[in-house]
């Protein structure tokens, strides 16, 4: 780098890119290329350079082996890096002088931050997972609530920015100090993004959505219903002004050809297409790709883990889609969802049990192996605790398809209070399928950058949008929508237990269906496809566990999480490495501030000439008045302390 620090590259080359140059495409992310995502980046820059790339896995600096300081997520200067990385590849004698950028997750959101900076060598983005709204749709805050993969995925990033580099790489003589400077400038980044409660210019930083029109380059988005940062997708493709297509399947937090549930893509494939024509200018009708390409889900069991969703693809070449229509329904007496306008009936109130919740899926859902239990169960549970209306016996399948809204004439009996609102299909069983969700801090009801409290008992109106679904109700099924004041885990709870009152006659539900399927074109993917990856050897198998606790006397609820990756060797390099990461939520039923959330982590590289390990746990607790953060972090070298760092603070509740 021109200030002097070295950053650590993977670079793959075809054989002949010294003679014959060819465009580069860029993944850059802090997951340590050397060890942390090796396997992967194998599967993909090998494929790419099968087939005419220069592909390069670089490190985001003080990550991996790479000289200087992480700091935070999406800093200003991992984009001024970006930027110079570009400049030094793209002038490189292999390199045609072009670039693609690609990612899955923070990699996603790099590769639209580059882009909105216009580097003249960019021309194509492929952006997986990602988002354009770091404070509406990424995993601290939804819908103006504090969510749980703030700590989750917080936590993961506590551990992982205390890790050292490799002195294979970076020389015996200097990892030991660069390991002490990240000790040394070492962060609770849970805490941090806590300190941001409303939508300040903290979270407008790297929000592409600030200005679309500063990404004139080709982005090919892709991700899935199950995943976090579903909204992403469409709100690109309906935003950009430059060339851009959408893919959506059922999956989550995956790139698209190890998607889990079924069915996976060829998603390498449909990457190699994309840079094809925006890097090498070949006429291969990408371009003339549909806008949107879509999973329509069939009706399936709930299930905290789906191996497949049954269902289909659906293609729209242009979006908005013209072949699809609204449909309204509008709330009735007793509970009632119908079809036709109404004055509605008497108002009804509910106050959650605080567990309202427990059986939804989280955020996120990473689908990291086959067993992942991250998605929703049966919903009757939280249907009890929720305000429900039912809609009549469906007549015929109702194909839903797109972005929900809700109009709800509310009230609260606090100043501070939040809802969540459920889709559901009920089928003739009485089994309550999720669909899905939308939340709103009714603080928030007119703006997450300027927060106001709200008058108890006053009636208001709000609008919220759903998270996108394209799913059908099929014929003889109900449709729900059950009302909460509460949704633990995922959301943590107002500062005092909230009744909510809604208003039938001031509400409405406004669903988008899929009213025609004339000028749809056939969806045609390959299979899954990647390079082979370098030999592992695995010591002890990866593993997922998760379990629900009661303690009766106390009616505490736990949530806890384990997942292992197990412990493998890098036959390679020769390293071997261990990770897991345990989560662990609680509440009481009817105190929310009871509400705790423990996020421990252990990260360990071995090899003959080298041992290091890393500990770290932080944990968050409430009061009315309150947020209680406090950490720990301790790096081993051989099993002796090396460093360790400590956190206790207290952030003031804003609003939330």
């Amino acid at each position: 780098m021109a200030d002097g620090r070295r950053l650590a590259a993977r670079l793959f080359l075809p054989d002949d890119a010294e003679s014959n140059p060819v465009p580069l495409i860029l993944e850059y992310i802090p997951y340590r290329r050397r060890d942390g995502t090796r396997t992967g980046d194998d599967e993909m820059h090998l494929f790419f350079a099968a087939r005419g790339y220069a592909s390069a896995r670089v490190d985001i600096a003080g990550t991996g082996d790479s000289d200087g300081l992480l700091g935070d997520e999406y800093v200003r200067r991992e984009q001024d890096d970006a930027l110079e990385i570009l400049d030094h590849l793209c002038a490189q004698p292999w390199c045609t002088g072009v670039a693609g950028m690609i990612g899955n997750s923070w990699g996603g959101f790099s590769g639209l931050q580059v882009a909105a900076r216009r580097p003249p060598q960019l021309k194509a983005v492929v952006t997986s997972c990602s988002t354009d709204d770091r404070y509406a749709c990424d995993a601290h805050y939804h819908g103006g609530l504090l969510i749980n993969d703030n700590f989750g995925w917080g936590g993961a990033l506590f551990g992982y920015a205390a890790l050292p580099p490799d002195p294979a790489v970076v020389g015996e003589d200097r990892w030991r100090e660069m390991w002490k400077a990240r000790l040394d400038d070492h962060k609770n980044h849970a805490a941090l993004w806590m300190r941001h409660q409303r939508r300040d210019a903290f979270w407008k930083h790297g929000s592409v959505c600030e200005d679309y029109s500063a990404i004139e380059c080709a982005v090919l988005t892709i991700g899935g219903f199950l995943d976090g940062y579903t909204q992403t997708i469409f709100r690109l493709v309906e935003n950009l002004k430059g060339p851009v297509k959408g893919i959506c399947g059922p999956w989550g937090h995956k790139e698209a050809q190890s998607g889990v549930p079924e069915p996976a893509i060829g998603y390498l494939q449909e990457c190699v297409r994309w840079y094809d024509h925006w890097l090498k200018g070949v006429d291969n009708g990408v371009e003339r790709d549909p806008a949107m390409r879509l999973y329509l889900m069939d009706y399936a069991t709930p299930h905290s883990h789906m191996l497949e969703r049954p269902g289909r693809w659906l293609a729209f070449p242009e979006w908005p889609a013209k072949q699809i229509g609204d449909r309204t329904y509008w709330f009735g007496n007793e509970g009632a969802l119908i079809g036709q306008e109404s004055r509605g009936g008497e108002p009804r109130s509910v106050s959650s049990p605080l567990t309202t919740g427990v059986q939804g899926q989280e955020w996120c859902p990473y689908g990291q192996g086959r067993i992942a239990a991250e998605g929703a169960r049966d919903q009757r549970e939280d249907d009890g605790g929720s305000l429900c209306f039912d809609s009549e016996t469906m007549a015929q399948d109702l194909p839903i398809a797109g972005v929900a809204k809700i109009t709800l004439r509310i009230a609260a009996d606090r100043p501070q209070a939040q809802v969540c609102v459920r889709l559901t299909d009920v089928a003739p069983d009485g089994t309550s399928a999720y669909m899905t969700f939308a939340l709103l801090n009714l603080t928030h009801r007119e703006s997450h950058e300027f927060p106001k409290p709200l008058t108890p008992g006053k009636f208001e109106a709000i609008e919220i949008l759903f998270k996108p679904v394209a799913q059908v109700v099929p014929k003889g099924h109900r449709l729900r929508v059950a009302i909460s004041s509460s949704y633990w885990p995922m959301a943590w709870p107002s500062p005092e237990r909230t009744t909510l009152t809604i208003d039938p006659s001031g509400c409405r539900l406004d669903l988008p269906l899929l009213a025609s399927e004339d000028g749809l074109v056939p969806v045609t993917f390959g299979p899954p496809l990647w390079a082979e990856p370098g030999p592992v050897s695995v010591v002890e198998p990866a593993r997922q566990a998760r379990s629900l606790t009661i303690d009766i006397p106390t009616e505490r609820t736990e949530l806890s999480a384990l997942s292992d990756d197990g412990r493998l060797i890098l036959e390679e390099t020769g390293t071997e490495i261990a990770s897991w990461r345990r989560k662990v939520y609680g509440i009481g039923r009817d105190d929310p501030s009871t509400c705790t959330a423990t996020v421990t982590c252990h990260e360990e590289f071995t090899r003959p000439d080298w041992n290091a390990r890393i500990d770290s746990e932080i944990t968050i607790s409430c009061d009315r008045e309150n947020f209680y953060v406090r950490g720990w972090v301790k790096a081993y070298e051989r099993g002796v302390l090396f460093g360790e760092r400590s956190y206790d603070e207290i952030i003031p509740r804003d609003c939330m």
